[in-house]
């Protein structure tokens, strides 16, 4: 074994176990979404481990983790291959989330919510705000919209009190499409993108005043409506083919199956 590979062998044995694990996981999930590992191709789990320089173990961890977020399939005869979508997919998981996020602010307005918490989502508001307030978006204005998004997202699933809504959120979430900002990199180069999120926010704002007022099924109206967003920008995503700004996009087939004879 040559020094350098044996050194790298080594360091990764002396790595707690939890840690080579997060390492492959992460690294696994980015050579998805950016392609390194193409849509349809098989795992290679032994090249893989060489790749990141870690034992198969930790490997075999996030390929079963993975295939539970839905990014790979398990193969009948062993192994897994990476998986790829449909639009409708990709379509079905949005609304999926919609639905959930729905009956999550549905809930939240029905038990009523600590004052912190609606503190909390108010201040996120008025950050969002503070952002769109610019004349122009840049690429550091769309990354603080795309963190704040996501803060108040998960402030709402927090409202609703309910871990088994929010652990299938956080399940649907990891999706490459279906998260609360999965889509919204498309409109950095559109001419509507500024206008596009001011209506994303109105709707932030609306359905937190629904849930303060306790008014559960508008709460649950605005925010499956809020996901139709998301379905816009998807449509967008595909048509438009901006692979490279999209984070996984490469991975939605062009066709459906034909179905097997």
């Amino acid at each position: 074994m040559p020094k350098q590979m044996e050194t790298t062998s080594r360091s990764a044995e002396l790595e707690p176990s939890g840690s080579q694990a997060v390492k492959a996981l992460l690294r696994l999930r980015e050579m998805v979404l950016a392609g390194e590992l193409a849509g349809g191709s098989r795992i290679a789990e032994v090249a893989i481990a060489d790749k990141l320089g870690v034992s198969r173990t930790p490997i075999r961890a996030a390929l079963m983790r993975l295939e539970q977020e839905g990014l790979l399939e398990l193969l009948p005869t062993g192994g897994y291959t990476v998986r790829t979508f449909t639009e409708r997919d990709i379509s079905e998981a949005i609304e999926l989330r919609g639905t959930l996020e729905g009956l999550s602010a549905r809930l939240a307005s029905e038990h009523g919510v600590a004052s912190v918490l609606v503190s909390e989502a108010q201040a996120c508001l008025d950050q969002i705000d503070a952002v769109l307030a610019q004349p122009a978006l840049d690429d550091e204005a769309f990354s603080a919209y795309v963190r704040l998004n996501e803060q108040f997202h998960a402030l709402l699933s927090e409202m609703a009190g309910s871990a088994v809504i929010a652990k299938e959120l956080e399940r649907v979430a990891r999706l490459p499409f279906a998260s609360p900002s999965g889509f919204v990199v498309v409109q950095a180069n559109s001419g509507s993108a500024r206008d596009m999120l001011v209506v994303a926010q109105d709707q932030h704002r609306q359905v937190l005043e629904a849930i303060v007022r306790r008014e559960g099924s508008r709460a649950e109206a605005i925010m499956r409506e809020h996901s139709r967003l998301a379905q816009r920008n998807l449509r967008a995503a595909v048509a438009g083919h901006q692979h490279e700004t999209v984070p996984g996009i490469q991975l939605i087939r062009k066709r459906e199956p034909r179905p097997r004879a």
